[in-house]
């Protein structure tokens, strides 16, 4: 596995966020994390009948802006994203190209009636980013409800879990380092 992960916000993200969760994403992974520059994307990319985005398209126009192959990408976005076989998705993970799509969409505190609380959105997203980029490190989902790689069918359950991984995943991911 390549030692380094690429973050790639698509449009505006806070750049103290960004900071903050390279740090993190760096401490878990032991490898090397970077803000790259911001990939633009309107919201004529959208589904126009669900109002949300394809997570293959954005793999796809992240791929195209990001071209080069040096470690693996990990794409913030604030649109919704979806798949064929899912109503949404918090994020998603595209072994072949080596990446990880994550949308703060319904990590927002807002997005289910409650008050805006950007360090909820930063647990959150730190929690999906480890996830998916799990899956790059070579991890399936797992069965403990507090591993980092349990699988979220609400919020509830990204709630539940932590940013870390259990100990079977940890070992597992550190093998795929070496």
């Amino acid at each position: 596995m390549d030692s380094k992960i690429r973050i790639v916000p698509v449009n505006a993200v806070d750049g103290a966020f960004l900071d903050r969760l390279s740090l993190c994403v760096e401490e878990r992974f032991l490898a090397r994390a970077v803000v790259e520059r911001s990939l633009a994307l309107s919201r004529s990319a959208l589904n126009a009948t669900r109002g949300q985005l394809f997570v293959s398209t954005l793999t796809s126009k992240a791929t195209q802006a990001h071209p080069d192959r040096d470690g693996t990408l990990l794409v913030l976005t604030d649109f919704d994203l979806y798949k064929t076989s899912h109503r949404f998705v918090f994020g998603d993970a595209d072994e072949t190209q080596s990446v990880a799509s994550v949308s703060l969409h319904r990590l927002r505190p807002e997005f289910y009636g409650e008050e805006r609380d950007p360090n909820v959105l930063f647990q959150r997203t730190l929690k999906e980013c480890v996830h998916e980029l799990g899956h790059l490190f070579g991890l399936r989902h797992c069965v403990n409800p507090r591993c980092g790689m349990y699988y979220s069918n609400s919020i509830f359950e990204t709630d539940n879990k932590t940013s870390y991984f259990c100990e079977t995943c940890d070992r597992r991911v550190g093998r795929a380092r070496r």
